[in-house]
C-alpha cells in the first residue's frame, strides 16, 4: 500500500510540474517597455467567472458559503472576509512580488502604488479554485488578460496579452486553502509575464 501511495504521489508531482501557462500576444508590442523602471499594476475583477459553469463572483461566493456552512456552521463569514482581503490586496501583491523578482535582467519593478508612464491592468477572466485532499489534489487555474496602457490615457492600450490557465499550487506539497492556491496562480502569471518581457526585450 505504501508503495502504491508513493508511486501515486510521485506521478501527481510529475503531472503538476508538467502544467505550464500559455501566454499569447493579442495586440501591440513590447518596445515601450525598454528603459522602464516601474510599471504601476492594478487588478480588475469586474468580469471574472469561476469553474466550467462560468459562475459570477457572487455565485461563487454563495457556493462557497453553502459548502462551508454545511461542514462548519458559522465559519463562512471568516471565509468571506478572507476572500475580500485576497481579492483587494493579496492576489495583486503575489503577482507584483513574483513579477518583480523574476525581472532581474530588465530591472522592472511592478508596483501597486505610485506613478509611472505605463500601467498594467491584470484583468481576471476565469478561475478554477482547485481542491486539496491530502495525497490527492487539483491545482487552481487562473486566466487573465494583461493590458498595458498609458497611465495618463488609459484608453490607449499598447499591449494586450492573454494568459491562460496559470497553475496555482506548490508541487508535491499542495495547498489546502482555496485562496492561497488561486494566489499562486497569480504569482505564476507574474513570473511568466516577466520571462516573456525579458525574452522580447533581449
Amino acid at each position: 500500500m505504501k508503495k502504491l501511495i508513493s508511486t501515486g504521489t510521485a506521478l501527481l508531482f510529475i503531472i503538476t510540474m508538467g502544467f505550464a501557462q500559455k501566454m499569447k500576444v493579442i495586440s501591440g508590442n513590447f518596445d515601450f517597455l525598454k528603459g522602464q523602471e516601474t510599471i504601476v499594476t492594478k487588478l480588475d475583477f469586474g468580469e471574472v467567472t469561476f469553474y466550467n459553469d462560468n459562475l459570477t463572483e457572487q455565485e461563487y461566493i454563495d457556493k462557497r458559503i453553502k459548502e462551508i456552512e454545511e461542514k462548519d456552521p458559522g465559519e463562512s463569514a471568516n471565509w468571506v472576509k478572507d476572500w475580500e482581503s485576497f481579492k483587494n490586496e493579496r492576489f495583486l501583491e503575489k503577482f507584483t512580488a513574483v513579477a518583480t523578482e523574476s525581472s532581474k535582467k530588465t530591472n522592472i519593478t511592478f508596483a501597486t502604488e505610485g506613478s509611472a508612464p505605463y500601467t498594467l491592468i491584470v484583468k481576471a477572466t476565469w478561475i478554477y479554485p482547485g481542491w486539496f485532499g491530502g495525497v490527492m489534489k487539483q491545482h487552481a487555474k487562473v486566466s487573465t488578460l494583461l493590458q498595458f496602457v498609458e497611465s495618463g490615457n488609459p484608453g490607449n492600450v499598447l499591449l494586450t496579452i492573454e494568459a491562460d490557465k496559470a497553475p496555482g499550487d506548490i508541487a508535491f506539497v499542495g495547498i489546502p486553502n482555496n485562496n492561497d492556491r488561486i494566489a499562486e496562480g497569480f504569482a505564476k502569471t507574474g513570473k511568466s509575464l516577466a520571462r516573456l518581457i525579458e525574452k522580447e526585450l533581449k
